[in-house]
């Protein structure tokens, strides 16, 4: 994550609950926990946590242990989960194989490489593991869709995001040896319901995805 972003979800963090706060993030939601695997008693990393959603839904449904690891000290700071490391998603300060299970929502097109940031998963996700995580689907950022949010002052910020196909996405994995195991698309007027939302009906606005560590 850039320092610009970075400073953007720190300003952002004390309105940013540990839940769904709009149609999209819930439909984005929806799709990632379609992907999920078995979580009772593995170890679970909420891998660019922000304020911990997806951490509080694993323990919720069994995993032994999670940790919540970001970038971001304001959003760490708003997160509820008892285990929170600050860190950059490309160097995890974390052993080999500590994690049976990695998610990782919105956050992967923050990375300055999709290569690295695969291989640094891969190395900390265990033999048999999963890592599941949402990106901004190539579609919608060719419509001109963007990331953003409009602090107290009434400024926004607009946050950069790396645009990447599903063949980047099938490369990457490739070059960290994980294997496609699910995939999932949430398009405008089908998965997400948002009437007011200026954009064209069918458009794929979030791309899901489940890896598998052999």
């Amino acid at each position: 994550m850039n320092l610009a972003n970075e400073a953007t979800y720190d300003r952002w963090a004390h309105s940013y609950p540990p839940l769904p706060h709009n149609p999209l993030m819930a439909a984005e939601q929806d799709a990632v926990q379609s992907l999920w695997p078995e979580l009772a008693g593995r170890r679970a990393l909420d891998l660019a946590c922000g304020s911990g959603r997806y951490g509080l839904l694993m323990a919720q449904h069994g995993a032994c242990v999670v940790v919540g690891c970001d970038r971001s000290a304001g959003m760490l700071a708003q997160a509820p989960l008892a285990l929170r490391v600050r860190a950059d998603m490309l160097a995890l300060p974390f052993a080999a194989h500590s994690f049976d299970v990695i998610v990782c929502g919105l956050a992967v097109g923050h990375a300055p490489s999709l290569e690295a940031w695969m291989v640094e998963a891969a190395r900390v996700l265990a033999p048999g593991g999963v890592l599941v995580y949402s990106d901004f689907h190539p579609d919608a950022a060719r419509a001109g869709m963007t990331r953003s949010f409009t602090d107290d002052s009434g400024r926004k910020h607009t946050l950069a995001h790396a645009r990447h196909e599903l063949d980047e996405h099938r490369r990457a994995a490739a070059g960290a040896r994980l294997v496609l195991q699910g995939q999932r698309e949430v398009r405008i007027g089908h998965e997400l319901q948002a009437p007011g939302l200026a954009a064209p009906q069918g458009l794929a606005v979030v791309l899901a995805l489940r890896w598998g560590k052999p």
